[in-house]
């Protein structure tokens, strides 16, 4: 990963610090995104088992033993003794004998059982099965929880996080915390592309205005998964990592967060 940005986890592992997601793509799609996305230059890959695209995942990773995967286990399969079944199903369909990061994908704290899920994952680690562990979409209060009862801190916290929702209280929880924060819909599906804010950036800058935000995420020191299904857009999101952005334009995207600007589900209510 010569000169690809990365950052470092409480374990300390490296993970690749700008990521490929894979969110709403078919199997057939994700083969042929992901060889894409690394044939463009992408290290980090990201799916999970609700995706119902992990066989197409690994199928377009193919022999690059040193794609850093990540994968998630989804709600109904928590529980101690559901997550460690749930996850070598996902080992089957990825076609590997471990993944680099594996992430409760949600903590759904009306059933009670993420801290047990947590527990597997500590086993699945130390057996070398997913080499670094993590959650998403984890509020301030179920990463105590999991803490406190366990003693093991996630390397990786996945949540919702874009100009217009910055999660800054969230965020400062994980700097407290040693937890790398990995943007999920960092484009903000999207809309966020067309604020008058970026568009002047990104005429300043002369890239994309997807690469101008990217390059926001990086430059806070967040990790982002973008995700397409073009080629071109692939290409356009990459241009991030080189682009540049000054104080008072990283200034000026700061300056649109929105508390209220939630575009996906609220973790405390979702599973």
């Amino acid at each position: 990963m010569t000169d690809y940005p990365t950052l470092t986890l409480n374990d300390d592992r490296q993970i690749p610090q700008l990521g490929f997601g894979t969110f709403k793509l078919s199997d057939d799609e994700a083969t042929k995104s992901v060889g894409d996305a690394i044939d463009v230059g992408y290290w980090l890959i990201d799916t999970a088992a609700v995706y119902e695209n992990e066989t197409g995942v690994g199928k377009g990773i193919g022999d690059w033993s040193d794609i850093f995967l990540q994968t998630k286990v989804w709600n109904d399969r928590q529980g101690y003794d559901e997550a460690l079944k749930a996850f070598d199903e996902s080992l089957e369909r990825l076609g590997r004998e471990h993944v680099d990061m594996l992430l409760i994908h949600w903590p759904c704290p009306d059933k009670g059982k993420f801290v047990d899920t947590w527990k597997a994952f500590i086993e699945l680690r130390d057996a070398g099965k997913a080499k670094s562990i993590g959650v998403s979409n984890f509020r301030e209060d179920d990463l105590k929880r999991i803490v406190d009862e366990t003693g093991v801190v996630p390397a990786l916290n996945q949540i919702e996080l874009h100009p217009t929702f910055q999660q800054r209280d969230l965020r400062r929880v994980h700097e407290d915390l040693g937890i790398v924060t990995q943007s999920w819909s960092p484009l903000g599906q999207g809309e966020g592309l067309e604020n008058e804010t970026i568009q002047r950036i990104a005429e300043e800058t002369g890239k994309p205005a997807s690469a101008v935000v990217i390059a926001w995420h990086l430059a806070k020191g967040l990790a982002p998964i973008p995700k397409s299904s073009s080629r071109d857009h692939i290409e356009a999101n990459f241009q991030a990592l080189q682009t540049s952005l000054t104080d008072d334009q990283i200034a000026a995207i700061d300056a649109l967060d929105d508390p209220d600007g939630r575009m996906g589900p609220d973790p405390a209510s979702f599973c």
